[in-house]
């Protein structure tokens, strides 16, 4: 079998050692390395809650081709704004890659990132939301029917729990939201890129604070790695030179 690319080894989710922080990107996202003299010439257009993994593939792999963009990660906020940033992100790069890789799923736009990257001739990657994609898009829709009370969590928003849930649903002003709001989930299910044991009881802790069981499953990055290659192997770019990818998910019931 060829060489597949290689994930990060454990731990190595924050990627570079001057990697922006999740604040920044939450509010401002991460501009290329283009734009400082970078020797990239396939950009990956891709949500700022995204960027401490693909930042970590790249070193894995030494993908020097590859530069990262990342808008501001709490537009999922109001997903209604993505497809207009993302068009307006591929205006100001197109002249200045050969490659872009919009490193969206549809992410609650109904269909409007999709089509909106056929109408400006980019590629993006597949599956309606990233819990989908580090899953494995099969997978997730093989589970799909047996979670529908499951409440994701990745590890960016284990670290920005309160950032994108707690305190925008507003229960830190209002906790009898909590049930309003999370009466019909039964259980949190974390889909952890990497395995830390820190970010494992963060997780825990999220599950308790919202009244739902807890169980914490192991995916790696799933398709989102095969989807990076796949981008640059369109224009011909080196493919990856390292051993497998992660396996299967491991599920733990705790």
């Amino acid at each position: 079998m060829p060489d597949r690319p290689a994930p990060p080894t454990e731990g190595a989710t924050e990627g570079p050692s001057d990697a922006p922080t999740d604040a920044h990107l939450t509010a401002q996202g991460l501009r290329p390395e283009g734009e400082a003299g970078g020797e990239g010439r396939v950009l990956a257009l891709a949500c700022g809650a995204l960027a401490h993994e693909i930042l970590a593939i790249k070193a894995a792999n030494g993908w020097t081709h590859l530069d990262l963009h990342c808008l501001p990660a709490n537009l999922h906020l109001w997903p209604d704004r993505i497809p207009d940033a993302v068009e307006a992100a591929v205006g100001k790069y197109r002249a200045r890659y050969d490659e872009i890789f919009v490193v969206y799923a549809d992410c609650g736009t109904g269909g409007l990132l999709q089509a909106r990257c056929e109408a400006l001739g980019v590629e993006m990657v597949e599956g309606p939301h990233c819990y989908a994609f580090f899953s494995g898009n099969a997978d997730f829709a093989a589970r799909a029917e047996d979670e529908i009370t499951a409440f994701y969590l990745t590890d960016f928003l284990v670290r920005q729990f309160d950032a994108f849930v707690w305190r925008p649903m507003g229960f830190d002003r209002h906790p009898e939201l909590i049930g309003m709001m999370f009466g019909n989930y039964e259980r949190l299910i974390y889909l952890a890129q990497i395995d830390d044991p820190a970010l494992d009881a963060m997780a825990r802790d999220c599950a308790e604070r919202l009244g739902l069981a807890y169980e914490r499953r192991v995916t790696g990055y799933g398709d989102l790695v095969p989807a990076l290659e796949a981008a640059a192997a369109r224009r011909g770019y080196a493919r990856a030179r390292f051993g497998s990818c992660v396996g299967p998910p491991r599920t733990l019931v705790l």
